[in-house]
């Protein structure tokens, strides 16, 4: 009973904690009165930071649900598998490149343009 609940409560808790930090924390940081470009993206390199971590916790959590309930492995293998891939290519790949940035422009150093956010967006949109 606790596997099902968690294979339906966890998916929700990820998408919303999405959600609530890519497109509302994110973007709002930077309205905020006194906030800086820099202190802006050191805040958002920790909490985006913290996010991934998070996300791996609920993915772990899901893949334990999946495991207990033992459901069909296609099933298995396109809902977790999925979810598992975007995560991991956020986490090996996307969340450097973007960190890397963050510390460019910290510098002072960055390129105008970068279309790594582009690509973080289409992935948590497809997870």
């Amino acid at each position: 009973m606790f596997s099902r609940t968690l294979k339906i409560a966890v998916p929700f808790v990820w998408f919303g904690m999405v959600l609530a930090i890519s497109f509302m924390e994110a973007p709002l940081k930077f309205q905020a009165p006194g906030i800086t470009i820099p202190l802006g993206l050191g805040i958002g390199r920790l909490v985006f930071f913290t996010l991934n971590k998070m996300e791996i916790v609920c993915a772990l959590m899901l893949l334990f649900a999946f495991i207990r309930t033992r459901p069909n492995p296609r099933t298995m293998l396109v809902t977790f598998g999925l979810a598992f891939v975007i995560l991991l290519l956020e986490t090996v790949w996307l969340l450097p490149v973007l960190d890397a940035r963050a510390e460019l422009v910290i510098a002072g150093t960055a390129s105008p343009f970068s279309n790594s956010h582009v690509v973080y967006i289409v992935l948590t949109r497809s997870s």
